[in-house]
C-alpha cells in the first residue's frame, strides 16, 4: 500500500513541486512498526496503519526545502485505497513524510552513517539495526540515503556475529538448560518464567545471527523466524516450548531438543569444536575463533 501511495500521489507531487530536488530525494517506507516489517494484520490496524511513505533529503537539501516537502506531504490525499492516510508523527516521533536521511540513521544507529568500528557495530542494539533496515526503498537515484542502508545490510563484521553468538548460546545454556529446570524444582514460577524468557529471546537472536539477519523489537522476533533458511524449524519449536499448555516437564525436554538442534548447525557451519550438550560450552568455543584480541576477552555474556 505505500508504494502503491507514493506511485500514485507522491511521485507526481515531487516532480511537479520539486522538479529540481526530484532526483535528490529518496523514497520508500523503513523504520519502526510492523508495516515496516511485513507483519501488518488485522490487529495492526488499530494505530499506524494505513498509506504514507518517506522521503529522505541530504541535510542541504533539508535546509533548502525540507519545510515545504512537509507541507506538500501534508496535502496528499487524506485517504486511498479506502484507508485513511497515516499521520506523519506517531507517539511525538516523526516515521513519515520528508526528513534528513543522517536523521533518520542517527534515530537508530546513533551515527549519521555507517558504523566503522567494532566498537560502533557493537554498541547499536540489534532491533534498532532491524529497523534501520527494514521495509523497501522505491527510488534513490542519488544513492546517498542507500549506501548507508547498503552496508547496514551487509550485515556485521564477523567478529562482532560470533561474539553475538557467544553470548547467546551462554545465555540459552545458563537461561535454558540451567536454570530454568532449577528454578520450577524450587516452585520458583515467576524466576522459572523469566529464565523461559531469557531463552526465547536469545535462541531467537541465534537463529538471526547465522541466518545473517537482525533481530527485530522483541514482540516481532518469534514471528521473523518463519522464512529462515538456516535452522527453518526454530519457530516451531519455540512454539511449542512457548504454548500455554506446555508442562514444564515437556518444556525442559523441548529446550534440550532445541540446543541439541544449535549445536549440530553450529558445528555444521564450523563454529564449534566444543563436545557435550551443554550450550555454554559452545558459547566459549565461538568465542575462540574471534580475532580481534579486545573482543576475544569480553566477557563471554557480554554483548
Amino acid at each position: 500500500m505505500a508504494e502503491s501511495y507514493y506511485l500514485h500521489c507522491g511521485r507526481d507531487m515531487l516532480a511537479r513541486d520539486f522538479p529540481r530536488h526530484r532526483d535528490r530525494v529518496a523514497c520508500g517506507l523503513a523504520g519502526e512498526g510492523s508495516d515496516c516489517l511485513g507483519f501488518d494484520d488485522a490487529l495492526s490496524r488499530d494505530h499506524d496503519f494505513g498509506p504514507g511513505f518517506c522521503m529522505w533529503l541530504t541535510d542541504e537539501d533539508e535546509a533548502e526545502i525540507g519545510a515545504a516537502l512537509r507541507a506538500a506531504y501534508g496535502a496528499l490525499p487524506q485517504s486511498f485505497m479506502g484507508y485513511a492516510a497515516r499521520d506523519p508523527v506517531s507517539y511525538g516521533e516523526q516515521r513519515l513524510s520528508a526528513m534528513p536521511f543522517t536523521r533518520f540513521y542517527m534515530k537508530f544507529t546513533g551515527l549519521p552513517r555507517a558504523p566503522e568500528s567494532l566498537n560502533e557495530w557493537r554498541n547499536i542494539p540489534e532491533h534498532f539495526l532491524s529497523a534501520a533496515v527494514s521495509g523497501a526503498v522505491f527510488e534513490d537515484e542519488l544513492g546517498a540515503f542507500g549506501a548507508i542502508r547498503k552496508r547496514l545490510l551487509e550485515f556485521y563484521p564477523e567478529d562482532i556475529r560470533l561474539k553475538k553468538l557467544a553470548a547467546r548460546a551462554a545465555r540459552m545454556g545458563q537461561a535454558g538448560q540451567y536454570n530454568y529446570a532449577r528454578c520450577v524444582k524450587r516452585g520458583e514460577t515467576a524466576a522459572a518464567l523469566r529464565a523461559l524468557s531469557e531463552f526465547v529471546g536469545a535462541a531467537c537472536s541465534m537463529v538471526h545471527l547465522l541466518n545473517r539477519r537482525y533481530t527485530p523489537w522483541y514482540k516481532w522476533a518469534h514471528r521473523s523466524l518463519r522464512d529462515m533458511e538456516i535452522f527453518p524449524e526454530a519457530h516451531a519449536l519455540l512454539g511449542a516450548l512457548c504454548a500455554e499448555d506446555a508442562a514444564a516437564r515437556r518444556r525442559i525436554d523441548l529446550i534440550e531438543d532445541f540446543c541439541a538442534r544449535a549445536i549440530e548447525v553450529l558445528r555444521a557451519r564450523g563454529l564449534t569444536s566444543a563436545n557435550g550438550d551443554f550450550l555454554l560450552d559452545h558459547g566459549a568455543a565461538i568465542m575462540r575463533g574471534i580475532a580481534d584480541e579486545r573482543i576475544r576477552a569480553l566477557h563471554l555474556m557480554a554483548e
